[in-house]
């Protein structure tokens, strides 16, 4: 059996502070808007769950269900605020020139 060929890849991205922070935020928007679709998933789940007239067994298995993945997702909240934080503060930063940062 032969290895495969994997070409020589070297793409060249430049991007500027501008495009880097701006790039930032859109990860952490898209992670918010997956979020949102897990927390509707849910929702659905537990209608769909309701209306088969459950035990009293499996509505506490569902609320068990629930219950922790809310706290997953709060959990991936505050990591997302955390890293919004610090890409506000990037922002707010004057762009030090290369010269200053090395002292010159």
């Amino acid at each position: 059996m032969s290895l495969p060929n994997i070409p020589n890849i070297t793409p060249e991205i430049h991007l500027n502070r501008e495009e880097a922070i701006h790039l930032l935020l859109t990860s952490i928007a898209m992670e918010e808007i997956g979020i949102s679709h897990i927390l509707n998933a849910e929702g659905e789940k537990i209608q769909h769950v309701l209306n088969q007239c459950p035990s009293i067994y499996e509505i506490v298995q569902i609320n068990k269900s629930v219950e922790r993945l809310i706290e997953d997702l709060i959990i991936k909240e505050m990591l997302l605020f955390m890293k919004l934080q610090t890409v506000l503060e990037l922002d707010s930063e004057k762009e030090i020139p290369m010269e200053e940062e090395m002292g010159e």
